[in-house]
This record gives C-alpha cells, structure tokens and sequence, in this order.
C-alpha cells in the first residue's frame, strides 16, 4: 500500500511517529510524508526509514484565510499526484485541511489523529471563541465521511460528540498517544543531589509555563539549591509565552531555559522529576520518555495528563492552575528523595507495559487495515472502537 502521513512539523512526525512510520515500512509498504518546509535533520530522519518526504505550506498558528487556502490547494495537488492508499493525518491544520484533500482527492482510507485538542478549544476570550467556532465548522466538514478517528483519551473524544463534530457512523479509536520507544528511551541512573526538575514542553501558556515559574520561584528561598529547567523550542502566535517573558523568569532565578534539542535524553538524565502543569494534553509525550527513563512526574489532574500519572504510583496529580499546590508536590519530592527512584521504576514498568509505541504502531495498523511485518506480534495494548 501507499500511505501518506501529514504532519505540521517534520520534527514532530520524526519524532512522535518514527516507530509507525518503521512499521509501516517493514509491512513493504510506500510511505509518503508530508510537512512544511525546514527542520532538515528531521528530514533526513524520516529518509533514513524509507520514507519519502515531500513539503507543502502551513502556518501553523496563524488564522490568515489566504494561506490556510495556498496549504489546503497545495495538499490537494499532492494528494492527486501521489495517489496513496491511506492518508492519516495528525495535528489541527494537517486534520482539518488534508482529511478535506484527501476526500476530494478520492484517498480511499482517510485517518485522523486528534493528539489534543489545543488552542481551538480554549474559549477564555472573545477571540478565542471565535477560533472555537470555526473550528468545530472545519473540524465537522474534514472529518465527515472519515474511516477513522483516532483519539488519545476519551475525554476528547467526549467533547467531539459534544460538539457534534463527529457523526454517529464514524468510526472512533482510542490510542495510547504515539507511544514511547522504549528501547530508545531507556532507563538510566539518576544525577547526585541537588533535586533537578524539568519542564519539556513548547512555549506555551497552556503547558502551565507560568505555574511552573511561579512555583519555582515560591521554592528557591527555601532550597537555593535545586534546579528548575524549562525545554523546549520557541513558539510564536496565539497562546504563545514570548522568549522575552522566559528570559524575565530566568533573571529571577526561577528556572533555567535550556533552548530546544531534537534529542531530549541527555537533559532527561539529567533530571529527577519532570514536570507538566498543562492545561490539558492528548497524551503527553514528554512524560511518557521520562517514565521509560525511570523518571516520576508531577502532572495536572486533567485530560491526557492523569492517563499517564497514577497519583503516588509513578508521580504526583495536582489541581489544575493551582500554583500553591504545585510548589508543595515538588517540595514533597524534595523533602522525600527516597520516593523519586522507586515511583521512576513504577513509571518504566507502566511505559513497557502499556505505552510501548511498537504496541501502539501494530494496533493503529490493525484498525487502519493496514499489512504488517512478521515480527509485529498480537503483544500490543489492544484499542478500544466505538
């Protein structure tokens, strides 16, 4: 078969579905990704798989109606040139606009990958709700006529009925997020003493950027010591935190920022504890490569975020926005350092046996219809249709 993959970042498809991609590879299957311009080692990923990898036009954050229509014609061009039998799509604009290419490209199999539900479903603003609007209009168009829809926890796909986006003939699936490479990730040793928390996320108000400086900074005087670390690459637009506001943090002495990196182990060794006080995820990714590392987590107690964190098995859940209550789950892994290592062996054991991304890879496979290789084994997490 011939499978296209569309993602908004070449990054973000090398990193977050490099094992489906491998799958799907092995099977003997064609796999054609496509993405915008930029992140050239990422590319030079995907081709190290098989894949080939094409570019089209996307502004990722941006609400401007003429390019959303160059991204949505120039998806459409390809989609008739290539000709695949799959196209599964992920991420907001990728969904939206190439689940309506592929339709009218006549794809035959038409996937999405709902990995969150992001900026469109924050409604704290009048502009906000107007985004909101739109994109349950747009949301509700792509998806009609869909063979699958691949959600990450149920709470999501909760607010798409709600919505009325989704029909109720579509199929819904639900997977483990992109799962982890365990294999990849592997555990390693924890770092002496001081304790070193860290935030892996893109900067952005909804990935709890502000709780987690203000928290930071409400613990430095009584443990000057230990190190809060922030990283992750720069975004720009709506719901964006500036690197200007980052950098105020950083001379208060509230965290370190250590930039971007396409590989995130050695800061992850580095660590102790790693922290996502967001406002809602899919299935937080970051978290799942620090529990294969053998790493707790402190987490909100909100959709995506609670799949992955069992509160005192693997790591901390705290109330969602409340700065106050997570200043006092990092102090309490600080003041209980014996904790951190036997939760972090809880963690890799929850990653192997449950977010395995080559368990997550062989099921999406199984429910798209797709062959696959040999070596892929009935091991995996099944998925649950509705």
């Amino acid at each position: 078969m011939k499978i296209a993959i569309l993602g908004n970042q070449a990054r973000t498809l090398a990193g977050f579905w490099r094992v489906l991609i491998a799958h799907m590879r092995e099977g003997g299957h064609e796999v054609v990704c496509l993405a915008p311009p930029g992140h050239e080692d990422s590319r030079r990923t995907l081709e190290a798989l098989g894949a080939r990898v094409l570019a089209y036009p996307l502004d990722r954050k941006g609400i401007n109606p003429l390019r959303d229509t160059a991204t949505f014609a120039a998806l459409l061009r390809l989609l008739r040139e290539e000709r695949p039998d799959i196209c599964y799509a992920t991420t907001i604009k990728p969904v939206i606009y190439g689940c309506l290419a592929a339709r009218m490209a006549g794809v035959p199999g038409v996937y999405a990958g709902i990995t969150g539900l992001g900026y469109a479903f924050e409604r704290d603003t009048p502009l906000k709700r107007a985004v909101h609007r739109l994109g349950t209009v747009l949301y509700r168009m792509a998806l009609d006529r869909a063979q699958g829809v691949f959600f990450q926890n149920r709470d999501d796909e909760a607010v798409f009925r709600d919505a009325h986006i989704l029909a109720p003939t579509t199929r819904v699936f639900i997977a483990r997020g992109t799962g982890v490479d365990t294999e990849r990730f592997a555990p390693c040793p924890l770092p002496p003493p001081p304790v070193v928390f860290l935030l892996v996320a893109r900067l952005l108000e909804a990935k709890g950027l502000r709780e987690y400086a203000e928290a930071a900074l409400s613990l430095k005087e009584k443990h000057p010591d230990v190190r809060f670390r922030l990283l992750g690459p720069p975004e720009e637009g709506l719901g964006s935190v500036p690197l200007e506001q980052v950098r105020r943090w950083e001379a208060q002495g509230a965290l370190e920022y250590l930039g971007q990196a396409d590989d995130v182990r050695p800061h992850v060794a580095r660590a102790h504890v790693i922290v996502l006080p967001s406002w809602r995820e899919g299935t937080p990714t970051a978290v799942m490569e620090g529990m294969s590392m053998g790493r707790p987590a402190i987490v909100t107690d909100v959709p995506g975020c609670r799949e992955v964190v069992r509160h005192m098995e693997n790591g901390l859940l705290v109330p969602l926005g409340d700065v106050s209550a997570l200043a006092r789950a990092m102090d309490d892994m600080i003041g209980h350092p014996d904790r951190i290592p036997v939760m972090g062996a809880a963690g890799r054991r929850l990653a192997v046996d449950v977010f395995d991304a080559h368990r997550v890879a062989s099921g999406m496979l199984r429910d798209m219809g797709i062959p696959q290789g040999e070596s892929d084994t009935d091991t995996r997490q099944p998925s649950e249709p509705r």
